[in-house]
């Protein structure tokens, strides 16, 4: 994947969604992850699993948008 496709994060959002990896670690598998393994778990989900969920949402507002193009057709007036 380009530098210019990669997902993009805050600082802050970043650091949440570390916070949140090592909160379900502690909490479900009652492992203590470090800071770092936290980040480098984080940068594996963005880099291998986070394009598949972003090109499912693409293809369903497509699919969607296309849905309802559709309708747009049903209110013609003859």
């Amino acid at each position: 994947m380009k530098d210019s496709e990669k997902i993009k994060l805050s600082k802050e959002k970043k650091e949440d969604m570390v916070a949140a990896i090592q909160s379900y670690f502690s909490d479900k598998m009652e492992e203590e992850l470090s800071n770092l393994d936290s980040t480098r778990m984080l940068k594996f989900i963005i880099e291998e699993l986070a394009p598949e969920f972003y090109n499912q949402g693409v293809y369903d507002s497509y699919k969607y948008m296309n849905d309802r193009n559709e309708d747009l057709l049903s209110i013609q007036i003859y």
